[in-house]
Order: C-alpha cells, then sequence, then structure tokens
C-alpha cells in the first residue's frame, strides 16, 4: 500500500454507546458495540426473558435446575442466572450435567462445568447413562450399523438417541434436587435452527411444544425456560469471553452430519442474507404457539397439553404407550 497508511478498510468502527472500539456489529439491529455494551446488552435482553418466563410465587421457595455441558451457552445462563437471581432467598440454583460417555469429550467439558460452580459457588450434580440404564454414545456409535442392519427403520444418527437419553438425564436430575423449574442455554440461533427443522418436517406439534413452558405446564414434568432464546450465538460467545467464563470449545465429535448441523448451515446462511431471519423464525413459533391458545380458548377447552402418563417399563412421563428412550433402548438390545 503506498505511503504506508492504515486502509479505512481496516479501521476498528467505535462504539456507538462509548469511544471504545466495538467487538461486534449487529446487523439485524444496526448497532455497533464494545465488549461493556454488548454485555450490557445481552444481560438486559436475559433478564427481559427471565422477569416473562419464570413467574416465582410470593412466599414460596423455587429451586431451579440449570442444564450445564461447560459449553459457552450454559456458562453464560448459568452467571447470569447466579447475578440475577442468586441473591434471593426464595431461589435455589443448582447446575447438573448428563455425561453421556463420549471420551475425549466430555470428561474436559465437566472439568469446565465444575470450575464455573466452584466459581460461583453453586452445587454441581451429574448423572451418568450407565445409571439412567443406557448405552454409553461410544458404544451407541459402535451397535449403530447393526442397529440400522436389523431395522431399517431405526434412526441412522448418534444424536437422534442422545437426544432423548439426555432429555431423561436432565429429568432425572431435576427430580433428584427437587426443581420446580429447568433452565436451558438455547440460543436464538438453536431456536431458529428448531423452528425450521419443524417446518420442513411439517411437525405443527413440536413447534407447539417448544420452550417456554411458563403458560403450558406439563403435569409430572418441570417446566422448561430458555432465558438466552433472543441471544445470538456469536453474541453468547463474546459474552462468554468477556466475562472470562471456563469454557469447552469442542463439539461434540458425532454432531456432523445430523440433520441440525444442516439446517445451521442453511440459518446463518439465511441470517447473513436477510438479518432478523432468525428473530422472525422464533417469532413466528410464539405466533403459532398465541393461535393455538387463543383457537383452545374460544373453544371453550383446557389450554393445557394432555397430562403424560408413566412408560410402564420405566416410569418416565410419555404421551405413548411406551417412552421413546425404550423404543430406543430395544433398538440398541441387538443380540435379541
Amino acid at each position: 500500500m503506498e505511503g504506508g497508511g492504515t486502509s479505512a478498510a481496516f479501521q476498528i468502527p467505535q462504539c456507538d454507546s462509548c469511544d471504545k472500539p466495538a467487538l461486534v456489529e449487529q446487523a439485524y439491529s444496526g448497532r455497533i458495540l464494545c465488549g461493556k455494551h454488548l454485555a450490557k446488552s445481552v444481560r438486559k435482553k436475559i433478564s427481559k426473558e427471565l422477569r416473562q418466563q419464570l413467574h416465582l410465587k410470593k412466599g414460596e421457595h423455587t429451586t431451579i435446575l440449570v442444564a450445564v455441558s461447560g459449553g459457552k451457552d450454559s456458562a453464560v445462563l448459568l452467571d447470569s442466572l447466579v447475578d440475577l437471581l442468586g441473591q434471593r432467598r426464595d431461589v435455589t440454583i443448582v447446575a447438573g450435567t448428563v455425561d453421556e460417555g463420549i471420551e475425549g469429550y466430555r470428561p474436559p467439558s465437566i472439568d469446565c462445568a465444575q470450575a464455573l460452580c466452584d466459581r460461583l459457588g453453586i452445587l454441581h450434580e451429574v448423572v451418568t447413562y450407565p445409571e439412567l440404564s443406557f448405552v454409553e454414545m461410544d458404544e451407541v456409535v459402535k451397535r449403530l450399523p447393526m442397529v440400522i442392519e436389523k431395522d431399517n427403520d431405526a434412526p441412522r444418527m448418534a444424536c437422534a438417541y442422545c437426544g432423548v437419553f439426555r432429555r431423561q438425564g436432565i429429568n432425572h436430575l431435576a427430580q433428584r434436587v427437587g426443581a420446580d423449574v429447568i433452565a436451558l442455554g438455547h440460543n436464538l440461533d438453536d431456536m431458529a435452527q428448531t423452528v425450521l427443522m419443524n417446518v420442513t418436517n411439517g411437525d405443527l406439534e413440536r413447534t407447539l411444544r417448544l420452550a417456554p413452558h411458563t403458560s403450558t405446564p406439563v403435569d409430572g414434568l418441570a417446566p422448561r425456560i430458555v432465558p438466552l432464546r433472543w441471544v445470538p450465538e456469536q453474541e453468547i460467545h463474546l459474552y462468554a469471553l468477556h466475562r472470562d467464563l471456563p469454557l469447552h470449545h469442542e463439539e461434540c465429535p458425532n454432531a456432523r452430519g445430523a440433520l441440525r448441523w444442516r439446517h445451521r448451515e442453511m440459518v446463518a446462511k439465511m441470517e447473513a442474507d436477510v438479518p432478523g431471519t432468525r428473530h422472525g423464525l422464533v417469532k413466528m413459533a410464539d405466533q403459532v404457539k398465541l393461535l393455538r391458545d387463543q383457537v383452545v380458548e374460544l373453544g371453550g377447552q383446557q389450554s393445557r397439553p394432555s397430562a403424560p402418563t408413566a412408560c410402564p417399563r420405566c416410569g418416565s412421563m410419555t404421551s405413548q404407550d411406551q417412552c421413546k428412550a425404550c423404543d430406543m433402548r430395544d433398538l440398541l438390545n441387538i443380540d435379541d
């Protein structure tokens, strides 16, 4: 470059709230923020969602189980809940991790989760798949070819089994600690991906069951809340770095090739082309749920989902004759 000067293209923009260098440009909002004001923006979004999703009853104690994995989303979730609610005497926050049995991936992430809990002074509970009578995921991956050979209609991706088992693990932890509410670290990208997956599968029922469950709790299950659902993944990561939270950065070795991975790329491409697409997808799901509630109200019926029943084999709550986890146990018992 002539003159040895710095090109304007490489100049770091200034935060629109102060004179510090910007850390992120929010294409969907037009804002340009430094680390301090990004943290303020993220905290404001989480606080607003907590007020809307978490209804604390006066005179009653509430125990919140925070599902933590050691990754950025659950780290920011736990740190934020302790920051916003940790001083309340009527609230107890407990962290819980499900160990799926993925060697080289889960052990270091549990170490990160424990380090964060130690820093925050939070009890950390862990449950393993063998404790739940599930096959560990490393073994599931080994058995999958034989499972598919035995049943061509069986799920072909490890994530399908892990998701079902992990949900029951979180429910188990909630029962263990007596949780009234389960907090999950789903960010805006996660939520948008899920909505798009449901749309492409024509699965309206799954859209109606999306968290938060504040207004539609299911009997026998602690309602789930998702306080990070309006915060983009990139901003979660930057916020975690700004707060210097202990993080496990590795992706699950079984994730690539899964249906969600493809929808992740699709949502990212649509957001880059049309900023605000992620917000639009999640808002659409909210509108569908609101319309359902209005239709049910006009029909004079209860707006709560039908109460599930206990699975006859394992006792977990299910809307089917047998829970999905037991269905998958049967598929993995390839010697039967």
